[in-house]
């Protein structure tokens, strides 16, 4: 019955995620794409930096935008950042249910770290919390006067907090850790920057009172991250279907490729919302594809190494999906954290084995995701002999 309960409220919190992380990134591209649209125009009203003009749904929309604030501001401004606040909370939710609650399976991996529930949820909160002090500082900083100094920083921090994760954590909770890291410090970007500067330019505003510009430029500046973020965090979020990459043994390699490769390709949509000459922005496809070039490398199927010779009887590979698969993958799974196989994959015969063949060579030969944590202790020669019996088959 837990199970069944740990489940509905898995897939609850996820589409709820799902649909408010929507929300904050379509509104993030939306804006970005908007600001970037802006052209100035004859007769704009005092103090507009530019406007645009758009149609969509059968309408007309006129917008204009003051960098620092209009003469006067009516009543039903509209805010936003509950989805911002939303994505974050609904994220967090679903990293206790998943990755707290059933740290043994599919947090800790005992050959990388051998850690207790405890001390991996420790380490969890605390690198979230730590990333987003680190990045705040460097921002504050005379670094985070130079967009291309500050952008390598941020580079290297979140590089450097995957190394760290891919040696304490499993391979799929350390990508997903990847996201939330970056998640963090985009929803705090909003919670703790941008918001509060625009409540203080509201409150001068109000006040009858000169605003700061320097509040406009900071929340601008954090808002520019995000969206550069939003790609690669898109993709951590969803790694966790993809043990190409989280079995990766240089996973933080893997990380860094998706964050060249989404930056790149975020940048040659800015400039092109922006008009800009092609020829100035026209290198990121090439560095894109460049990119993506290394990553189908990496993470091309090993070759599966078997000795000379070497047999292995249907007896010996049942016993290896006895001790390490079927727990989960049974008609009737004995581990607490199922009540059905799941995705409805059964290997409790070589029938069953050789049908899912692919499957299972990616996810426990060639890969590392399966078991999950590796909570049974699978060795390598014993993935050696179940890739062998499959590759002969």
């Amino acid at each position: 019955m837990s199970a069944f309960v740990v489940d509905w409220l898995n897939l609850l919190i996820r589409w709820s995620h799902l649909v408010v992380g929507i929300g904050w990134i379509g509104t993030s591209f939306y804006f970005i794409a908007l600001d970037l649209s802006l052209r100035k125009r004859e007769q704009m009203n005092p103090g507009v930096y530019g406007t645009a003009w758009e149609v969509h749904g059968g309408g007309f929309y006129h917008v204009e935008k003051y960098l620092v604030a209009p003469p006067a501001l009516p009543s039903d401004l509209i805010w936003y950042r509950w989805e911002a606040y939303l994505t974050w909370g609904s994220g967090f939710a679903l990293l206790v249910v998943q990755y707290y609650w059933n740290a043994n399976a599919f947090l800790i991996d005992p050959s990388v770290l051998p850690l207790l529930p405890a001390q991996a949820v420790v380490i969890s909160v605390a690198s979230l919390f730590a990333g987003w002090f680190i990045y705040d500082r460097l921002c504050k900083s005379v670094l985070g006067r130079s967009t291309p100094v500050l952008a390598v920083c941020l580079f290297i921090l979140i590089v450097g907090a995957a190394y760290l994760f891919t040696h304490v954590f499993s391979g799929r909770g350390a990508f997903i850790h990847v996201g939330a890291f970056i998640g963090t410090i985009m929803a705090f970007n909003v919670f703790r920057v941008i918001i509060p500067n625009q409540r203080k330019i509201v409150a001068s505003l109000l006040a009858h009172e000169k605003p700061d510009p320097r509040l406009g430029a900071i929340g601008k500046q954090r808002s520019v991250h995000n969206n550069y973020l939003t790609l690669p965090v898109l993709l951590m979020m969803v790694s966790n279907h993809y043990p190409l990459l989280t079995s990766h043994p240089e996973g933080w390699l893997i990380v860094a490729f998706v964050l060249l490769l989404g930056g790149s390709v975020r940048h040659f949509l800015n400039r092109h919302e922006a008009h800009d000459p092609l020829f100035k922005y026209v290198w990121t496809l090439p560095l894109a594809l460049v990119v993506l070039g290394f990553l189908i490398v990496q993470t091309a199927p090993r070759p599966i190494e078997v000795g000379e010779g070497t047999t292995v009887s249907d007896a010996e590979v049942l016993a290896i999906t006895l001790k390490h698969c079927t727990m989960c993958h049974a008609a009737k799974p004995s581990h607490d954290g199922f009540e059905q196989p799941p995705k409805g994959v059964m290997l409790q015969t070589t029938a069953e084995l050789v049908q899912h063949k692919d499957q299972i060579i990616a996810q426990a030969v060639q890969g590392r995701a399966m078991p999950l944590g590796n909570e049974t202790k699978m060795t390598d020669a014993e993935r050696q002999a179940l890739g062998a019996w499959l590759q002969s088959h």
